[in-house]
Parts: C-alpha cells; structure tokens; sequence
C-alpha cells in the first residue's frame, strides 16, 4: 500500500507545513529510529527533537507545535492519526476461506459464510460458527459453543463447550474460554470437586492475548463486557463479571466473582481477592492487591490496595523509617533517663 503525502494529510485531518513536496510517495509508517526516507513516523514530547533528526519523510506532530523544522503533518492527536497509518500500511495477511480436509467438523454444526477452517481444527458437535470468522490450526471448539461473525481464534485456541463468543473478536494463540472454575468442598482434609455448569459470554470487540485462561462459571455466566482488551497471561475466575472497554494487563489474576464495572484499568500484576467489586472509571496500578471493593472514579495501589495519594505517601515516608527509628531509640533512652532521675 502506498500513498503520497498530500493524501495522508486528507487521511488523517491534518495540515502539511514545511519544505514538503505534497506527491512524495510514501510507502510505511514506523518508529522514529526505523523510519527512512519514504516511510513517516509520528513525534510528541519528549521526541520532538529526535525526530527533527531522523531519516523520515514527514513527521506528525500536534498542531500547536511551533519551530519544527522538518516536513510535518500537524493533527489534533498524533497517536491516533498514526494509528490510521499503521492499519493502512499493515500487511495484508491472505486467508483462503475454505473449511480444510483435515480439520474435523462434528454432527449438526452451523457454519456461515466465508468462514476459514485451518487444518486440524476440531469443531465440536451442535457447535455454531457465523459468517466470516476465521479458525486457525489446532483450535478447538466444544459442543454447543458459538462464535459469531467476523472473529478470529489463532493457533490453540479452545473455546470450551457451551460458551459464546461475539462479534469482531480477536483470541490469540493458547488461550482457554470455558475451562473449569477453581471450586472444591475441603472435608477431612480432602477436597472435592464442584461441578462447573455455567459457561463464559465474550461479547463483541473483545480481544483477547495469548495464554489466557477464562473460566466458566459454577453457575451462569462468566462474563468480559463489549470492547475489553485483556493481555497475555491473564486469568479470570469463575463468575467474574467485567464491564464494558475494560484493560486488562499481564499477569492479572482476579479470584472469582470479581465484579469490574466499565472503563476499568488493570495494570501488570494486579490480583483481587474473590467477591469483591471494583466500580466503574477507576485504575489499578501495577501489582495493586484488592481486598475490599473500590468505590467509582478510583486511582489505587499498593498492598493492601489504597488511594493512590495515600500510598505515595507512605511510599516516600518507608526510606524515612531507619532515621526515624533511631530518633526513636533515642527519644526512648533520654525519656528512660528522665523516669530514672525523677525517681
């Protein structure tokens, strides 16, 4: 794909400046350190600089950035029209729309239109496929699970039996939808298995990173709310219920019957404890550790998770504590001394 430069200053809503030749071909969009000199990239601070000195064809910057003297795109947003590049300059992978001989097909399965079915996908009896999704080798879809137009599930992905995936989702490679819920009865020391019997609902525009494990439900549904993104090596409870456009980090655990409600963030490595709610509009930090529910609009951290405020506080106050044990010790020496004369 190729275009000139005129045409992404239409593209993306933005206004050409400096010594600029508006036919200039331009063939990819990349970083600041990549771009050569028919490629464009974008710059914010603390990069405008760096990249009045790189080797690309225009720069795109925000549009109250005076003194840039290197051919520009001035936008609103830099991020986002670049955005549009990346999509319009991504290669365009080819994927043939045909149901391979050697992927297995069961009893009374629905399958749309224009559907790819790779070689040694397993789709499993009464399953339902719709239109345009594509299957990539070694998946596996279980008995009466659905997943619905335009998805893809890449290499190893399992969508277990009963669960319903939406529209316009994205499952990476070795993620599980639908494996058991963590759930045992211990008596005398033994522990004894609960029947798992819900299933999970991903709804549509979901994405979902690579290792990823989602669990049914015991009973109903364990839901991931329209528009979320969960990453890598996430792990969801049975009967967790998150909300709309959430973001969900690496390495984040959350027991079961968490309830997320929508716009929520969890940064790496945040764990909660199991039946707790995390209100709409808030933001976990980095290994925050929930115990309790967190009230709307939150910023919290730490372990035990608190206000965020509060948490740098006591943050900056910990390397204050061996001086302020030793004025301590002190303190307690001169007020022992004290007792000791007035006795």
């Amino acid at each position: 794909m190729k275009r000139t430069l005129a045409e992404i200053a239409n593209l993306i809503n933005g206004k050409l400046c400096g010594d600029y030749d508006e036919n200039l071909v331009i063939t990819g969009a990349t970083g600041i350190a990549l771009a050569g000199p028919s490629e464009i990239t974008f710059a914010v601070d603390p990069h405008l600089e760096e990249a009045i000195a790189c080797n690309a064809a225009a720069v795109i910057i925000q549009e109250d950035v005076d003194g840039f003297s290197k051919t520009c795109i001035k936008v609103k947003n830099p991020r986002e029209a670049f955005n549009i590049l990346l999509n319009i300059f991504k290669p365009e992978l080819k994927v043939e729309k045909v149901i391979s001989s050697k992927a297995h097909i069961g009893k009374n399965v629905k399958i749309g239109e224009d559907v790819a079915i790779m070689d040694f996908a397993y789709i499993d009896d009464n399953a339902i496929i719709g239109d345009n999704v594509e299957i990539y080798p070694n998946v596996y879809i279980g008995q009466y699970a659905s997943v619905d137009e335009n998805t893809i599930l890449h290499s190893g992905v399992s969508v277990r039996e009963y669960c319903k995936v939406g529209k316009n989702v994205i499952i990476h490679d070795n993620t599980v939808i639908g494996a058991d819920g963590f759930g045992f009865i211990t008596k005398d020391g033994k522990h004894t298995k609960v029947p798992q019997v819900g299933n999970v609902v991903i709804e549509d525009d979901v994405e979902i990173g690579c290792n990823a494990g989602i669990d049914r439900a015991t009973t109903g549904s364990t839901v991931i709310g329209k528009g979320t993104k969960v990453d890598n090596l996430v792990h969801i409870g049975h009967n967790c219920v998150l909300g709309e456009n959430c973001l969900v980090v690496a390495q984040t655990g959350l027991a079961g019957s968490t309830i997320v409600g929508h716009n929520v963030t969890f940064a790496g490595q945040v764990g909660s404890k199991g039946h707790i709610k995390v209100g709409s509009n808030s933001v976990m930090a980095a290994r925050t550790g929930l115990i309790a529910d967190v009230p709307e609009n939150s910023f919290y951290a730490g372990f035990p998770a608190r206000p965020h405020q509060e948490w740098l506080r006591i943050k900056a106050n910990e390397s204050r504590l061996p001086d302020m044990m030793k004025k301590l010790k002190l303190m307690e020496k001169r007020l022992k001394a004290l007792e000791e004369k007035n006795n």
